[in-house]
């Protein structure tokens, strides 16, 4: 993407149980790309095996550590099988069925498993069946101004002062902004300085305007990666499939 031989990267950025995927953060940070669209997808993680091997047999299953983290109380009832953090998830699975991968089992996807012809032996093993991914969309060209409910992302870094955070939180309540997200994440180099990201609704365009240039004077760097139209988790229609799973395990859905 960075390199120019795509035109849109979709990364994931959070997760409704793992939390921020803070690599992913950065990069976005170190790169000159624009954020202009997400989507929430439900994530349903399978352990899976070659053919022929049950779950007993396993002594390790790789995924992304992500989808690890999302799979405690797998791991927890199943004590004597290793999580193995590789690079990605789906691609655990497919380096698992190609052989010598250094792991007899993955977590990854239903869809994954059949692509490379694994054997899905448990599914649903996520630690709770609310479980979203949001996504970022990505281009080298900022999106044009959405029309609708609309959300912005950015990042910046304030002074070590007392009230400096306060001052910008408040920068932002007062042109109406509603923050959906505040991340801090460390600044390489500087030890114990932080960069903040935010997610926020934005209010109309004007009042948008007039707060990322009262942010600009109240900071000392802010990136704006963008403005887009706002997704909203599926959780309506899913939640009657979800209560299905759960009342199969005896387990309650608030």
């Amino acid at each position: 993407m960075v390199d120019g031989d795509a035109e849109i990267a979709v990364v994931p950025v959070e997760n409704s149980l793992a939390g921020a995927v803070t690599e992913n953060l950065d990069l976005l940070y170190d790169h000159e790309l624009h954020t202009v669209a997400e989507a929430y997808v439900r994530v349903e993680l399978c352990v899976v095996a070659p053919p022929g091997v049950a779950l007993a047999d396993l002594s390790a299953a790789a995924s992304h550590p992500v989808a690890l983290r999302q799979c405690r109380r797998f791991f927890s009832a199943h004590p004597g099988l290793k999580p193995v953090a590789v690079y990605d998830t789906a691609g655990s699975i497919q380096d698992l069925m190609a052989g010598g991968a250094g792991y007899d089992g993955a977590i990854g996807s239903r869809f994954a498993a059949e692509l490379y012809g694994a054997t899905v032996l448990e599914e649903g093993i996520e630690d709770n069946p609310r479980n979203f991914t949001r996504f970022f969309a990505l281009s080298h060209v900022p999106s044009e101004p959405p029309e609708g409910r609309s959300k912005t992302s950015l990042a910046f870094v304030t002074e070590h002062r007392p009230g400096a955070l306060h001052q910008t939180l408040g920068i932002m309540a007062g042109h109406g902004a509603d923050l959906t997200r505040l991340e801090s994440r460390p600044i390489p180099g500087s030890p114990w300085e932080y960069r903040f990201y935010v997610d926020l609704r934005s209010p109309d365009p004007g009042s948008l305007g007039a707060c990322l240039e009262e942010l600009r004077g109240a900071t000392t760097d802010l990136r704006v990666f963008g403005t887009y139209l706002e997704a909203r988790p599926p959780l309506g229609s899913g939640d009657a499939m979800l209560a299905n799973r759960s009342s199969s395990r005896g387990e309650e859905i608030p």
